[in-house]
């Protein structure tokens, strides 16, 4: 059985924890699968060289200007193609979708209409069409609303990450039996604290994200480094031993040093793993963080978190952890987030007996989402094989 997992990468670190949850999971359940992923140049995310590490094969795929270019593939002799192992879009069986947040207009109509393109092919094919729980929508723009009727009608499971998602996406499709709700699976993997750590001196976690710069209004750009010193200049004065960590690329780094430099030289992490910006996060006494899934792996192992986002999945990841105190705007007064920090660092411990409850809570809800997803992989892939042998 060929298995791929799409819409997942290396550089974005919410993306390879992702990619690690779900191959941990499949291939548990699947261990004679062969699994495949779509190599791309775009911003280096998984060159061929990552994609041999994990055990992936390479799927011919190249979508450019609203055009499957892999296709041309099927020319080549068999011979050719298993010589180097490429597998064919024709050959996959099960296609697992591990996007995270792609399909709604704050990233433009290409990405949905990418998928619906996609799927109306996978269903012509007869390969199962899995979306793990993802942020959606919304749908304002036309494109997007018929783009996202052709992937419902031709995928076989989609799950929403939250409420807001789920209205979103059913608001457009309506409600059905195949749309589900489930929180952020990578709640399930375990992170690795690299051996070099300092948890003595690197106590309290800073996490920047640079998409507060380029998916925000203008008021809100201006005022998000401005926000991130304020806070700071709160924890060092309750002496909680601030440090900023790196969850992404250059561009975070860069918000980390002007924010370091900004308050006296506080340390800057960056590690290259995503596993290992997970076990940090767990070591920590808290953090105040931007990026989604830094979030998610501080949430996930009970350690009380701070956070300001850009769309509607921040409000709903702290709704869903029980602490929907935790966010705060870039416009807050000093008073405000004065207060937010004195109840992060002073109540933490009762912060975090209530937050590892719920993460339980959450964890079980993402064991029976991927009970689900096998349920309609062993239906499909079987009847994909009778189909074959008839």
């Amino acid at each position: 059985m060929f298995i791929e997992i799409r819409k997942a990468g290396f550089i974005n670190k919410g993306a390879e924890l992702m990619l690690h949850a779900a191959l941990q999971k499949l291939k548990a359940r699947y261990p004679e699968a062969t699994f495949v992923m779509a190599p791309t140049s775009k911003r280096a995310e998984h060159p061929f060289h990552n994609l041999v590490q994990l055990g992936f094969y390479p799927k011919a795929s190249l979508w450019r200007y609203g055009i499957q270019w892999g296709n041309l593939a099927n020319l080549a002799p068999r011979q050719l193609r298993e010589m180097y192992g490429v597998v064919l879009d024709r050959e996959v069986d099960v296609v697992i979708d591990a996007a995270g947040f792609a399909y709604s207009d704050q990233w433009g109509d290409a990405p949905t209409s990418e998928l619906a393109q996609s799927a109306k092919r996978w269903r012509k094919n007869g390969t199962c069409v899995i979306l793990l729980p993802q942020a959606l929508g919304p749908y304002a723009s036309e494109r997007n609303r018929k783009a996202i009727k052709t992937v419902v009608d031709n995928v076989d499971l989609i799950f929403t990450r939250e409420r807001v998602s789920y209205e979103h996406l059913t608001g457009v499709v309506g409600e059905q039996p195949k749309i589900r709700q489930s929180p952020d699976f990578t709640n399930l993997i375990t992170g690795v604290l690299p051996a070099n750590f300092d948890t003595e001196q690197n106590r309290f976690c800073i996490v920047p994200n640079c998409r507060m710069l380029d998916k925000t209004d203008q008021a809100t750009r201006d005022a998000y480094l401005p926000f991130l010193i304020k806070c700071t200049e709160h924890l060092l004065r309750k002496n909680a031993k601030p440090f900023v960590l790196v969850h992404e690329g250059k561009d975070d780094r860069a918000l980390a040093e002007k924010l370091s430099a900004a308050v006296g030289g506080i340390p800057v992490i960056q590690e290259k793993g995503a596993l290992q910006i997970k076990g940090i996060l767990g070591a920590c006494s808290g953090t105040l963080g931007s990026r989604f899934h830094g979030l998610v792996s501080a949430l996930s192992q009970g350690v009380p978190a701070l956070a300001t986002g850009w769309s509607h999945k921040y409000q709903m990841l702290f709704e869903d952890y029980g602490i929907p105190e935790g966010m705060l705007k870039v416009g807050a007064s000093d008073a405000e987030i004065e207060r937010k920090v004195a109840w992060i660092t002073d109540d933490r411990e009762q912060i975090q007996t209530e937050l590892k409850a719920r993460a339980e809570h959450l964890k079980a809800q993402s064991e029976q989402m991927w009970q689900q997803v096998f349920e309609v992989i062993d239906q499909r892939t079987a009847h994909r094989q009778a189909r074959r042998s008839a």
